[in-house]
């Protein structure tokens, strides 16, 4: 971390903050309710859900957020913070998973920032009305399974989208959530030494037409969707973010409660750091 805040962050959660959060329970502020992998927890199961920070950083430029993950995957790791799930909205930007084709699948980007980065998947685009989450997850025991880890995003999505109205699924083969025919939700995971980064994208109010820039998870442009698109109504981000944050408690067994006042100072520190990666250039 950068020099002096990691070590505040860490006097401040070893200090006696995880106690606090055991005192104000689960449904403290920030999050809510907790259950395993198959559904939500109650009494003494739900008592135990271990705490995890939720960390809702509205508007941000998406060098900022990767350097951040990175930062805190390696403090994590170290079992120097608690699981932690990030919450973020993207100005224009396509990102370069892992997959072979990623790149061949990139049409006409115009002024798009690009980044080839190390989570799995395909090309995909994020920008203003789409909810971005990255959860930092210590995964231990059964939760070492990357097909189940996978499940359970799709799951907190599809929970999220019924209360939108919205009857979201599954489809063989295709890691994502989707309802009447479009593709909603992407998902895209990297793992290290069993601590997750990367994440999600649920498409809230986002202008379907960027993804004509793409191949977007190598699909045709036209099968993305949104909840605007299918509801004719825009839910306000933070709104879908609040219950992104209570499925994902739920689904993942953890306790959210706000992150510290240092992981603010952390954010703010990387986003003015000039040495952060630099986007690349894909030749359509």
């Amino acid at each position: 971390m950068v020099a002096g805040r990691g070590t505040a962050l860490r006097k401040w959660w070893h200090g006696g903050m995880m106690a606090r959060f055991w005192e104000s329970g689960p449904g403290g502020a920030g999050g809510a309710g907790t259950g395993g992998a198959a559904g939500a927890g109650t009494g003494a199961a739900a008592a135990a859900a271990p705490a995890a920070w939720l960390l809702n950083l509205g508007h941000r430029e998406y060098t900022a957020v990767w350097q951040l993950q990175k930062r805190l995957v390696s403090e994590r790791q170290r079992d120097l913070i608690p699981d932690l799930l990030i919450l973020v909205e993207h100005p224009h930007v396509i990102t370069l998973g892992r997959g072979a084709r990623a790149a061949q699948n990139v049409l006409a980007p115009g002024d798009m920032p690009i980044f080839e980065i190390e989570r799995g998947g395909d090309v995909t685009y994020h920008g203003p009305g789409q909810l971005v989450g990255y959860p930092v997850l210590k995964l231990e025991g059964a939760e070492r399974d990357l097909h189940r880890y996978l499940r359970g995003l799709e799951e907190c999505l599809i929970r999220a989208l019924k209360s939108y109205g919205i009857t979201g699924e599954r489809r063989p083969g295709l890691t994502g959530v989707w309802a009447a025919g479009r593709k909603l939700a992407s998902i895209g995971v990297a793992v290290r030494r069993w601590v997750t980064l990367h994440g999600f994208a649920l498409n809230v109010s986002t202008d379907l037409a960027r993804f004509q820039a793409i191949h977007p998870c190598g699909l045709e442009a036209s099968l993305m969707g949104s909840i605007k698109s299918l509801t004719g109504r825009a839910p306000p981000i933070p709104e879908v973010g609040r219950e992104v944050a209570l499925r994902f408690g739920e689904v993942f067994g953890r306790a959210l409660a706000p992150a510290p006042s240092e992981l603010w100072e952390l954010d703010r520190a990387l986003a003015l750091d000039p040495s952060g990666p630099q986007p690349g250039k894909v030749d359509p």
